[in-house]
């Protein structure tokens, strides 16, 4: 799992330098999942043109460009040029870029989709796999609640629900907006396979996800929003990409070398 921490730190800072050179973006919410997409991507959970990866928190999708790039899905000369000149790279991810199935960015709607994919797939007999990302600040929507119920009915499990919980949203921390803790209990009348990790753990990432369960999986993943950067780290500021001093850059680039 070593190798998985490796390449998560690798396109952390590939990712910092691409918010620098676009100048806009969320590296909050992109940092906090950067070890749960690389773990779904290199740890072998998604099979190229059959699984489907939806970051429903579609502010955070930047995760997945450098590397749907590194596996050769979006060209390499649209992660070069994003920022520089012409690309069809975007700060929310939409459906015309490789790799990207669903366009996102209003929350709140990513695990009814997923639910309908799930569903189509397993009365297809196709074993396709749904991944879904969340932000635990979708639980404020009720469409996510009723999709939990959607997804259990059905007995959904070719899905697996990964909810980002870096405690902050937009606004502030969620125990002050409106408070949400502990997810867990919040969660535990849903009859879920759940599972309860160190989401910046590659090690633990894995093994829940490689769990075989015969019930629908949602995987609760401790994270921390601006991971890495001790100036964005548990800042909800930082949810929006702000201009940085040259020290400041040279301070970042030091935490992430």
């Amino acid at each position: 799992m070593n190798s998985l921490s490796t390449i998560a730190r690798t396109y952390r800072k590939e990712l910092f330098e691409k918010f620098l050179e676009v100048g806009q973006g969320h590296p909050g919410s992109t940092f906090s999942i950067v070890e749960i997409v690389t773990t779904l991507y290199h740890g072998g959970f998604v099979r190229s043109g059959i699984d489907k990866v939806i970051i429903s928190k579609g502010h955070a999708t930047v995760a997945l460009y450098p590397i749907l790039t590194a596996l050769g899905v979006i060209e390499r000369t649209e992660w070069q040029n994003w920022g520089r000149g012409q690309s069809n790279l975007r700060v929310f991810g939409n459906t015309s870029i490789p790799g990207i199935d669903v366009t996102t960015g209003s929350l709140g709607h990513g695990v009814g989709i997923a639910a309908g994919i799930a569903l189509a797939a397993k009365r297809s007999g196709n074993c396709k796999k749904i991944y879904v990302v969340i932000s635990e600040g979708e639980l404020y929507e009720g469409s996510t609640w009723e999709a939990f119920l959607f997804v259990l009915h059905y007995n959904l499990n070719n899905i697996t629900i990964i909810i980002d919980i870096n405690n902050n949203i937009i606004l502030g921390g969620t125990d002050e907006c409106l408070a949400l803790n502990p997810i867990g209990k919040r969660l535990s009348g849903f009859d879920f396979s759940f599972f309860d990790i160190d989401g910046h753990n590659t090690e633990s990432i894995y093994n829940a996800l490689a769990e075989e369960t015969s019930r629908p999986k949602v995987v609760l993943t401790n994270t921390v929003k601006g991971k890495g950067l001790s100036i964005m780290e548990n800042k909800p500021n930082w949810h929006y990409m702000n201009p940085l001093s040259d020290e400041e850059i040279r301070k970042c680039r030091e935490e992430l070398a």
